[in-house]
């Protein structure tokens, strides 16, 4: 019997205020028409209050009504205001001079008309969005659910973010970020766009610390990858960058990380770019400290990866900057995100390309290979610059020692660009030979056998380039495993790129008695005479000599 008790007490207490409040508005309007003085001023408080009844009438009709203590929280306000406005309109209507000025009474009349203001959008707020609903949902549950201390009051204060006055939005953000931190996942499943809204609005607060607490939350969603388009769609950018531009250090650095997360969608990267975000992020690459450098340096590598925003980016300076991090980055995470930035650049942009070997990237991108960071968007950057770069110019900068080292060690991705820059220095005889002489052959043969086709066909290209040196020639034969793998690659299916490369090389490799018979026991032949049916260079001409080996065998045995 208590517990039904419990909510006829509460229905009794909210209806109570309503009650006081009705009786209320009648005396301030009769108060407030009766006023002397400041007419412009009485005009737009009347105004506001004869819209106050209707307001409270919608909200006394609502299903959700006294479910929960906003409602009694907004009547205990509205007493207040209004009351606040009977109190003023009796001083208006003193025949005594105002003891305490014009200009006081002023600056009480305007703020009871914003305390008026505030009022009628949270009554608005409560009846037409949903947040009474939202926030008497935890109420309404059954008692037996068992809920989490964070689940209990999360509805109510994602509801308080769009209600009451600055203070109290701002202890409501905080509790929000105690209760995401606590249990993110009750937060997320909460939240809806009227709250998202809020929260962005909080973005642009009076209140340094709400803004912090705010850009804080919403840094935290946007890294949790369940709400970014709804972050977006709700309008985030402007107000982020703007914090990331002219903020506390705390806000600057919450909002070039929710930068960073947002920046990974291409529409998002394209809005960044239109809202005058890069200026911004440039600005922090050169000034910034290490955790705002290098979050600025990824959402610009995120921007990078849209090809129809590079040219802006060029325009305001990017390669240079791009350069200076690759050299004196503050983290290394800052001159990773530069290299990646500068591989995106010079993807297919001759011009961006020239722009990059002019400021000295080439140079720059070699130093980078020489340092603990993953070395394939250097490599890759480097490869795009091949063309763009007089390779004397790469061999003076010793490209070759460290292309080397990436076949080596580096990554798969790392080595097949490694594998194509070779493919496309290796024009003269001298470079062949220093190529050989490094150790590069058996190194490429063993990438013949990768899972990647990409990487097997440029491995087989490389090599096919350097055949016609001798030494080439003879270290390839060395590798057990080469004339196996080139044979492999002659499967004539259409997602096998890599074939007309491995004829070239074992094209290169026929007048070596034993390796003509390896291609033979391998099952060369069947796999060329499939190739000639497609006309791939080189392919009959080996099946010849494979055809010879074979008939000479055959008579030797008979």
């Amino acid at each position: 019997m208590a517990e039904e008790s419990e909510p006829t007490q509460e229905a009794d207490s909210a209806g109570q205020l309503l009650c006081q409040a009705r009786q209320l508005v009648p005396a301030a309007l009769d108060k407030a028409r009766a006023a002397t003085g400041f007419p412009g001023r009485w005009k737009s408080i009347i105004s506001k209050l004869e819209r106050v009844s209707p307001c409270l009438s919608d909200l006394s009709s609502h299903p959700c009504f006294a479910k929960n203590e906003l409602c009694k929280e907004l009547l205990q306000s509205v007493t207040k205001t209004v009351a606040e406005a009977i109190g003023l309109a009796g001083r208006c209507c003193s025949a005594e001079p105002l003891c305490s000025g014009k200009l006081r009474m002023q600056s009480d009349l305007d703020a009871l008309s914003g305390e008026l203001d505030v009022l009628l959008n949270d009554c608005e707020l409560l009846v037409k969005t949903g947040v009474l609903g939202d926030a008497a949902a935890a109420t309404a549950m059954s008692p037996s659910v068992t809920k989490s201390p964070t689940q209990d009051g999360v509805r109510e204060l994602l509801a308080r973010l769009q209600i009451g006055h600055a203070e109290a939005k701002h202890r409501a953000v905080d509790g929000l970020l105690e209760a995401m931190r606590e249990d993110e996942k009750s937060v997320l499943a909460a939240l809806g766009r009227s709250n998202i809204c809020a929260l962005i609005r909080l973005l642009s607060a009076n209140s340094m610390k709400t803004r912090e607490t705010a850009a804080t939350v919403i840094c935290l969603l946007a890294e949790s990858w369940s709400c970014e388009k709804l972050l977006v769609s709700e309008g985030v950018l402007p107000p982020l960058i703007r914090l990331a531009e002219s903020g506390s250090l705390v806000c600057r650095e919450k909002a070039v990380v929710s930068l960073q997360r947002l920046s990974m969608a291409a529409d998002t990267a394209r809005s960044i770019v239109g809202h005058g975000g890069v200026p911004v992020l440039i600005e922090i690459c050169q000034i910034g400290d290490s955790i705002c450098q290098a979050a600025a340096a990824g959402t610009l590598r995120n921007l990078s990866a849209v090809p129809d925003v590079r040219q802006t980016l060029a325009d305001e300076g990017i390669i240079r900057v791009m350069i200076d991090l690759l050299n004196c980055g503050m983290v290394l995470g800052s001159k990773e995100y530069a290299a990646e930035c500068l591989q995106n650049l010079t993807a297919i942009n001759d011009d961006l390309r020239r722009s990059v070997v002019s400021e000295g990237g080439p140079l720059s991108l070699l130093a980078y290979m020489d340092g603990p960071l993953p070395q394939e968007p250097a490599v890759c950057a480097l490869r795009n610059l091949i063309g763009s770069v007089a390779v004397d110019g790469l061999m003076s900068l010793g490209v070759l020692p460290r292309l080397v080292h990436v076949l080596k060690d580096g990554s798969l991705g790392a080595r097949q660009a490694a594998a194509g820059i070779i493919c496309r220095i290796s024009s003269s005889s001298e470079t062949k030979k220093a190529i050989g002489e490094l150790g590069c052959v058996p190194l490429l043969a063993r990438m013949l056998d990768a899972k990647a086709n990409t990487a097997r066909e440029v491995a087989a290209q490389a090599i096919s380039g350097l055949m016609s040196h001798p030494q080439n020639k003879r270290e390839l034969k060395k590798e057990e495993k080469s004339v196996a793998n080139l044979v492999r690659l002659l499967d004539p299916s259409p997602q096998n790129t890599a074939k007309k490369y491995a004829v070239a090389c074992l094209l290169s490799l026929s007048s070596s008695k034993r390796c003509k018979k390896q291609m033979i026991s391998y099952g060369a032949v069947g796999f060329l005479k499939k190739l000639c049916e497609s006309d791939i260079a080189g392919a009959k001409k080996l099946l010849e000599r494979l055809e010879r080996r074979k008939l000479r065998g055959l008579f030797i045995r008979k």
